[in-house]
């Protein structure tokens, strides 16, 4: 049988076509699949599944464009309009999880994972191509609130944009030929932002999902700590917390928030202690309740002098974090901080 081919635009290439691509030949109905990257009908219409061209979005035939006047597709329980990496992660996200996990598609593991990726990953696409900003524009402009620097586009959108062809760069003179460079960037770039979906779904499948059992567990035993919740322990080691920690909250409709988080160095008998203060928001810098003011720069010694508990090692001078030799020690900086 001759390989499947999926047909693209051609011209400037987009960081969501380019996914979409990636993502599909991760699975093995189109592992082996050709590549038409053209805006000819013609030759799309022979295609056995196309993206991001043609004007049509339609699964039954698989056509995967979002141009559409009257489109407003967007994934469940979100409110982002798709890119053609939204609709083909939509519609083949699961398999490709599934076979990531050895899973069956419909398995509740497969849809945690579908969904955090999207949220992680795949929605930022989607707005970058459909023109969404992070944030309200109109907001910003009226809270009068400028950057301070240049950020230097690092997006992913704007990584495979600096993959296409400059301007002035030297094009053959064939049609066929000069096609055929583009087609080669464009695999680049496709095989680059592919890179980085498979290292995030990496790390939500071997990292995140396996640390939730450990956050669920550490969350249901706060009450040991502290009466009100307000600390959480991880006695063996620490995981990626702070995802599974805000979903637990809100799922308890956010009344009690947890405050310090004490977990080990690393995973071994004499391992020091660490006390951090929960962020406001996952990427915040800004802490729920910081570690006292007094205490902030001071180490050792000094430390256990204002502190007033043993073994003190570290508070470090913005208050998100402290160390302490014991997990006593550390507990107790703890409780002590939620009543200063």
């Amino acid at each position: 049988m001759s390989p499947l081919t999926i047909g693209t635009h051609n011209g400037h290439f987009h960081a969501d076509e380019a996914l979409a691509v990636y993502m599909l030949r991760l699975l093995p109905t189109y592992h082996s699949s050709t590549l038409i990257r053209t805006r000819d009908p013609d030759l799309l219409q022979t295609c056995h599944t196309v993206v991001d061209v043609g004007g049509e979005y339609e699964p039954s035939t698989n056509r995967y464009d979002h141009h559409q006047r009257t489109f407003n597709t967007t994934f469940p329980n979100r409110t982002t309009k798709l890119s053609s990496a939204g609709l083909v992660y939509l519609h083949f996200g699961k398999a490709i999880i599934a076979q990531h996990l050895g899973l069956l598609e419909d398995s509740e593991q497969v849809q945690v994972i579908w969904e955090k990726v999207y949220e992680s990953f795949i929605e930022a696409l989607d707005a970058h191509d459909n023109g969404i900003s992070v944030y309200d524009p109109k907001a910003i402009a009226a809270a009068v609130v400028e950057k301070k620097f240049s950020d230097g586009g690092f997006t992913l959108g704007a990584m495979v944009s600096r993959l296409n062809p400059n301007w002035n760069d030297p094009t053959p003179s064939d049609p066929v030929e000069a096609q055929k460079v583009e087609d080669e960037k464009f695999l680049f770039a496709s095989t680059r932002i592919g890179e980085e979906f498979s290292r995030d779904l990496d790390y939500y499948t071997r990292s995140w999902l396996p640390a939730r059992d450990i956050v669920h567990k550490a969350y249901a035993q706060r009450l040991e700590h502290d009466s009100k919740g307000r600390i959480l322990v991880f006695e063996g080691q620490s995981v990626p917390w702070k995802d599974h920690l805000y979903t637990l909250e809100e799922k308890d409709g956010g009344k009690a928030k947890v405050l310090y988080v004490i977990y080990p160095e690393k995973p071994t008998p004499d391992a020091k202690w660490r006390v951090q203060a929960v962020p406001i928001s996952k990427d915040s810098f800004e802490s729920r309740k910081p570690l006292p003011e007094a205490w902030r720069g001071f180490r050792d010694e000094k430390l256990d002098q204002v502190t007033g508990v043993d073994g003190g090692v570290f508070v470090h001078a913005a208050g998100f974090i402290g160390g302490n030799k014991t997990f006593e020690g550390a507990k107790a900086t703890a409780l002590k901080a939620l009543d200063l």
